[in-house]
């Protein structure tokens, strides 16, 4: 018996929003998307178009909250980058950093529904 991974969630309350989120912030790009026959969700699958890893952003319609409650937020996704200073740089001006820790050399960022990114040098 084999396992591997196939992908991630984050529920998100603005599909739209998030999407342009993670191609700016990542460069992640949408590769398929499943829709509900009766609007109740939607899922988008994310691809870096590298790896076969996804992230899969689930909107739902009924969902009547203005946030996800996220708890500690101890939960989060990695992400290598092969310059540290321009991908800062980049992640900077869009003011999403929300914690750094220049003594192990990351940071973190932080999408539109609160979840966090965490941002590593590539070996």
């Amino acid at each position: 018996m084999n396992f591997q991974f196939a992908h991630y969630n984050y529920n998100v309350i603005n599909l739209e929003k998030s999407l342009r989120f993670y191609e700016k912030a990542l460069g992640l790009k949408e590769a398929r998307r499943k829709e509900a026959g009766d609007g109740s969700f939607i899922l988008s699958y994310l691809t870096d178009g590298q790896t076969g890893f996804q992230l899969e952003l689930t909107w739902l319609r009924d969902w009547e909250a203005d946030h996800y409650n996220l708890g500690d937020n101890e939960i989060h996704l990695a992400f290598t980058t092969d310059d540290m200073d321009a991908a800062h740089k980049k992640h900077q001006d869009m003011d999403c950093i929300c914690y750094e820790n220049p003594d192990m050399g990351i940071y973190f960022i932080e999408d539109p529904d609160g979840y966090w990114i965490e941002i590593i040098p590539a070996k």
